[in-house]
C-alpha cells in the first residue's frame, strides 16, 4: 500500500510542484502586504498635515479625482482613512478584456488615485495593473493567466496539494519506535550525506507544517470554488445554508444630481466613532445603494457594512459580524485564517514560515526523485 501511495505522491508532486512553489512564494510575500506597503509606499499613502487646515468635502475631492481619471473611467470606490496624515484613495471602474490570455492583457485598465484631502492635490496616479503587490496577488491566484484558466489551474493544484499532505503523512508514519526517532528531529552528523539531509528536510519540515498548510490550503479552496465554500457553511450550520439577504434599492423618486457623499460619510462616522477607515462602494445604477464597509480592526472579519440610499443618504441597513450565522462567520473569517491574521502578528509569522516550507517541499521532493533515479541507474549498471 505504501508503494502505491508513494507512486501517487510522486506523480501528483511532479504535476503540481511548480504551481505549489509559485503560490507558496507569493503567499509568503502577501502575508505581510499591509506592513510592506506602509513602508514602501509611504510617499503615496501619507502626507504632512497642514497647520490649522481642514479637509475638503468628500464631494469636492470626488470631482477632482473624477477629472483626473477622465469621464471614460467613472470612480467606483473611495477609501477614507480616519488618520489625519493619510491620503484618500479613489478607484475608477476596472476594465477587463476577458479574451486575453494573460494578466497584462486581461486587466486593460486599473488605476488608483491618491489625493491629499487638505489641498485636493493628486499625490499619485497609480497604474495598479503593474503595481507590485497586485501582480503578486494575481500570480498567487491566477499565475498571471486570465482569470478563468489561471484560477482553475491554481484550484486544481491546491486540491492536489491537499492530497499530497494526506499521502505525505501516510508515508511519513514510522513503522516502529526506532524509525520514529528519525522522523521527529534532525539527527545529522558530519558524515551525514546531503541526500539524507534533503530527505529529512522534506519529511520533518513537512510533518511539522502539515496542519497549518492544510488550513491554508482549505481556506484557499474557499476562494477558488464556491461549492467548497458553500459546503463548509452547510456543514458548520448543521445541514443548511444561510438565507439570502433581501436586496435593497434606492428611492428613484428623489434622484439627486450629485451623490450625498458627505452626508453618508458623516452618518457612517457617527455610527463608528472608533473606525480606522471607510470604504465606500458607489452604485452603477440609479436603483442601487451605496455600500460602506467600516474597518474597525486589523482583522477583516470584524468589519461592518452599512447600506445607504444613494439619492437621500438615508441609512437602509447595517450588518455586523455578530448578525451572521455560524457558517457566515466562518466564511467572513476565511481571509484572516488564510493569511494567519486571525492570531495577529504571531499568526502571520506562522503562515509565513509554513508557506516558506511549502515552497521548499517541491524542491526537496524533486531532489529525492532525482536521487532515486540515479540510484536505480547505478544498480542497473552494477
Amino acid at each position: 500500500m505504501k508503494k502505491v501511495i508513494g507512486t501517487l505522491h510522486l506523480t501528483l508532486g511532479l504535476l503540481s510542484g511548480l504551481v505549489v512553489l509559485i503560490v507558496s512564494i507569493t503567499g509568503c510575500i502577501y502575508v505581510f502586504e499591509e506592513e510592506l506597503k506602509s513602508w514602501l509606499y509611504k510617499d503615496r499613502i501619507t502626507i504632512e498635515v497642514p497647520i490649522q487646515a481642514s479637509k475638503k468635502p468628500l464631494t469636492e475631492l470626488f470631482e477632482i479625482a473624477q477629472q483626473a481619471a477622465g469621464n471614460d473611467h467613472p470612480i467606483q470606490s473611495v477609501t477614507v482613512p480616519t488618520k489625519a496624515n493619510k491620503t484618500y484613495e479613489f478607484r475608477p471602474e476596472q476594465i477587463r478584456d476577458n479574451t486575453a490570455y494573460t494578466h497584462f492583457g486581461e486587466i486593460a485598465y486599473y488605476h488608483k488615485f491618491y489625493l491629499n484631502p487638505y489641498t485636493g492635490d493628486v499625490v499619485m496616479d497609480e497604474n495598479t495593473t503593474l503595481e507590485f503587490f497586485y501582480v503578486v496577488l494575481r500570480l498567487h491566484r491566477n499565475l498571471l493567466l486570465n482569470r478563468k484558466v489561471g484560477k482553475m489551474t491554481v484550484g486544481v493544484s491546491v486540491i492536489i496539494f491537499v492530497l499530497l499532505l494526506i499521502s505525505g503523512l501516510i508515508l511519513w508514519w514510522p513503522k516502529n519506535k526506532k524509525a520514529a526517532k528519525q522522523r521527529y528531529a534532525f539527527r545529522w552528523k558530519t558524515s551525514t550525506k546531503w541526500k539524507r539531509k534533503n530527505y529529512d528536510l522534506h519529511n520533518i519540515l513537512g510533518f511539522y507544517s502539515m496542519i497549518i498548510l492544510f488550513i491554508i490550503a482549505c481556506t484557499g479552496l474557499v476562494f477558488s470554488y464556491k461549492w467548497f465554500g458553500d459546503g463548509v457553511q452547510w456543514l458548520v450550520n448543521g445541514g443548511s445554508l444561510p438565507p439570502k439577504s433581501e436586496r435593497l434599492y434606492s428611492d428613484t423618486t428623489k434622484v439627486a444630481t450629485l451623490l450625498p457623499l458627505d452626508k453618508i460619510l458623516y452618518s457612517a462616522n457617527q455610527l463608528n466613532a472608533e473606525a480606522k477607515a471607510f470604504s465606500i462602494n458607489l452604485p452603477d445604477k440609479i436603483t442601487d445603494v451605496v455600500s460602506v464597509t467600516v474597518q474597525n480592526s486589523e482583522k477583516r472579519y470584524k468589519r461592518e457594512r452599512h447600506l445607504f440610499d444613494q439619492h437621500t443618504g438615508q441609512l437602509l441597513n447595517t450588518a455586523s459580524f455578530d448578525d451572521k450565522t455560524t457558517g457566515e462567520k466562518l466564511r467572513a473569517m476565511n481571509y484572516d485564517i488564510h493569511v494567519g491574521n486571525i492570531l495577529g502578528l504571531p499568526g502571520k509569522i506562522l503562515a509565513f514560515i509554513a508557506s516558506l516550507i511549502s515552497a521548499s517541499l517541491p524542491i526537496t521532493g524533486f531532489m529525492i526523485c532525482i536521487g532515486r533515479k540515479k540510484m536505480r541507474k547505478l544498480k542497473t549498471v552494477s
